[in-house]
């Protein structure tokens, strides 16, 4: 499995997901742990969390795994993000759903998030959203002095356009590694909205969520890009969700994408993205086809 240096920090190029975890019916430690280790058969290392993922339960339900299977931490790189606080679990008094990234809540949502997961280190954190109301001044602070303490290694954000990114990153002394941004073939204005070249021109890998659209991806992208996903799947060996995130894999910007899954069967199968190849004139048919038009 290829790896991409991320500030101090080593990913896989694919990254597990687990923000069904909780959703999923079968929530059995010892299915969780099936699902790592079959991640880390293939080379899968990095696993994607998040205090608010599975109603504020999802990093307990791995850290049980983790405490069943002592060996797989240290196996493994954590990433997680704060900052959502949303009416349930433990924020069921909340009178609305909103974001926090004050000091105060980062530290102690890391401090919840360790101690969830059973671990001394998260790998990488993240902040969830931008938060219109943002300090960013405390929150650099908040976030340059838990990567000082060691609790996190490297930290990053989530869903930040380029301008909220370089505002963070004004008041830190430490490197944001990463932003994770939705990009698919169906949500693909990064490419051409600027977002991408942004970390791009400075060499900062992006993180993709949602890869295959959430399980949108065949029922909104038309029949005849259906039918050629399969294709090119069928002509690897693999599925048409293999050819759709090796899509995104094309890329010069090196994305990462985030690929989550249930189904022990699929989770087997991520990997067989990385053996896809999609040349240029492939790469913008497929583009072309969820455009409905040719570029122009």
């Amino acid at each position: 499995m290829e790896r991409v240096t991320l500030g101090k920090i080593n990913l896989s190029r694919l990254v597990y997901g687990m923000w069904r975890l909780g959703k999923d019916e079968n929530t059995a430690t010892s299915h969780i742990q099936a699902k790592v280790e079959s991640c880390l058969a293939q080379g899968i290392t990095s696993f994607d969390q998040a205090d608010v993922y599975g109603g504020y339960r999802a990093e307990a339900m791995l850290g049980a795994a983790l405490r069943a299977a002592p060996g797989l931490r240290d196996r493994m790189e954590i990433v997680t993000k704060c900052g959502i606080v949303t009416p349930v679990g433990r924020y069921a008094s909340a009178k609305v759903k909103h974001y926090d990234t004050s000091a105060g809540h980062i530290i102690a949502s890391v401090e919840t998030s360790l101690r969830d997961l059973g671990t001394d280190r998260i790998d990488l954190l993240l902040v969830h959203r931008p938060d219109p109301l943002m300090d960013h001044h405390e929150t650099g602070a908040a976030l340059d002095g838990l990567v000082r303490s060691g609790k996190v290694r490297a930290v990053g954000v989530s869903n930040f356009r380029p301008w909220d990114f370089t505002l963070l990153q004004s008041a830190m002394t430490t490197p944001l590694a990463t932003n994770q941004i939705e990009i698919n073939l169906i949500a693909h204005e990064a490419f051409t909205n600027g977002d991408l070249a942004f970390h791009q021109e400075r060499g900062i890998p992006v993180m993709a969520w949602s890869p295959l659209a959430g399980g949108r991806l065949l029922a909104e992208a038309g029949e005849t890009l259906r039918k050629r996903l399969a294709e090119i799947g069928a002509a690897h060996d693999t599925d048409w969700g293999a050819a759709a995130i090796a899509w995104l894999l094309r890329h010069p910007a090196r994305i990462l994408p985030v690929v989550g899954t249930n189904s022990l069967e699929r989770i087997a199968q991520i990997s067989d993205a990385m053996r896809v190849e999609i040349d240029r004139q492939t790469w913008f048919e497929l583009y072309t086809l969820i455009m409905a038009h040719e570029v122009a």
